[in-house]
């Protein structure tokens, strides 16, 4: 896993060297694009969505900007699963990135309160112009493409950073009619939590666009499909989970972990507070070895007046008028298990990682579970942990 130190850092790619100056008083900023939707005949004449941020950018006469003193290219749509540490970093063959800061080459965060920071990048506290730009799908550099290209702004606005606070910045859509578009920054909480590393913890958000449930499936063929979730869900929901075994099977869950209700969920791309966390036992198999774990994640969010022990739609059913949105949490979130066609995909909130002297350890989590418009996403903060010995 890659860490990076606050202080002044040094990242060796081959034979060429980067230095960062050090920032005095930081804020961490972690940065989504999640304008889900691809480009068909339902709403050609929307921009693609793969983005530019520019933080204080400089503007010529004419609007264009020249410059800027922070830079997130290449912005695609967001993963499903945005993990604990950068692993683009070095490793990613495209020049498109998931997140910011992804594999930008910047000064991320540190071990916060026990939190790896890694995926955050540090940015100056104090308010910031932070404007977001539509560009080509292409690997030219935003200042470099031709300047009829960068004229294109999605969102301008202006946003304040406190020091020592952590935000997530997504990029969305507020109102599927309308195809408005805007931003929702959330000062996260997570690092000033007493929290237990002996239990998993998640919140959830529904930032979909309003009016995307209410309107006709043949409106929304642009948009990535997750199970039955494809189609949204209503404004207020609620949440239910159970916890299985290691087998692929729904036939095995883990005793007094079966159908429980976690919370209520509301709709909301404009307040940005944080969400309570729930949680659930790390080892909440009795029959582990209290090192490992293989137990995985089924979720049930429905309707309220609805439960999972009176769901009125069948597993193989995709369309349930917004009424129920299963998604089961297993593996790296690519496996689907048998008779569970209509769930979305996510990966193990658990993660399972050499550590110490043992060749495979469970660690507990902190995650967040995003559904937007027809498509949910899990990103999850680990604390640090010991390496391996070899």
């Amino acid at each position: 896993m890659l860490l990076y130190t606050a202080a002044l850092l040094v990242f060796a790619s081959g034979c060429s060297k980067v230095e960062y100056a050090k920032i005095d008083s930081p804020a961490y900023l972690r940065v989504f694009n999640n304008l889900n939707y691809t480009i068909s005949l339902e709403n050609k004449d929307e921009p693609v969505p793969f983005l530019t941020m520019l933080i204080d950018p400089v503007m010529d006469g004419d609007g264009m900007p020249v410059s800027a003193a922070i830079k997130g290219d290449f912005l695609d749509q967001r993963e499903p699963y945005a993990p604990p540490y950068p692993s683009h970093v070095g490793t990613s063959i495209s020049y498109k990135n998931p997140e910011y800061p992804g594999k930008e080459s910047v000064l991320v965060g540190p071990i916060l309160n026990g939190f790896d920071l890694s995926s955050w990048a540090q940015i100056p506290f104090g308010k910031h112009r932070v404007v977001f730009m539509f560009r080509p799908v292409n690997n030219t550099p935003f200042f470099d493409l031709d300047p009829k290209l960068k004229h294109n702004i999605l969102i301008d606005t202006t946003l304040a950073l406190d020091a020592k606070e952590v935000y997530t910045l997504h990029v969305l859509q507020k109102d599927f009619v309308k195809k408005k578009n805007g931003i929702y920054l959330r000062k996260e909480n997570f690092q000033n939590l007493s929290l237990s590393d002996s239990l998993v913890y998640v919140n959830f958000y529904n930032m979909s666009a309003k009016g995307f449930q209410e309107a006709s499936s043949t409106l929304k063929s642009a948009y990535a499909k997750s199970g039955a979730l494809g189609d949204g869900i209503k404004d207020k929901m609620n949440v239910f989970y159970t916890l299985y075994k290691t087998n692929l099977s729904v036939k095995a869950p883990v005793p007094g972990y079966t159908q429980k209700f976690m919370g209520g969920l509301t709709r909301n791309t404009e307040v940005p507070d944080v969400n309570p966390y729930y949680s659930f036992p790390l080892f909440a198999d009795g029959t582990s070895n209290g090192i490992v774990t293989g137990i995985w994640q089924h979720l049930d969010i429905m309707a309220p007046g609805l439960d999972p022990s009176n769901n009125p739609y069948y597993t193989f059913e995709s369309h349930t008028d917004g009424n129920w949105a299963p998604i089961d949490c297993i593996l790296t979130g690519q496996t689907l298990v048998p008779g569970n066609q209509n769930s979305a995909l996510l990966t193990n909130m658990i993660v399972n990682i050499p550590s110490g002297k043992y060749n495979m350890r469970s660690f507990a989590t902190v995650n967040t579970i995003e559904i937007v418009n027809g498509n949910v996403y899990l990103t999850t903060v680990q604390r640090k942990y010991a390496p391996p010995i070899y």
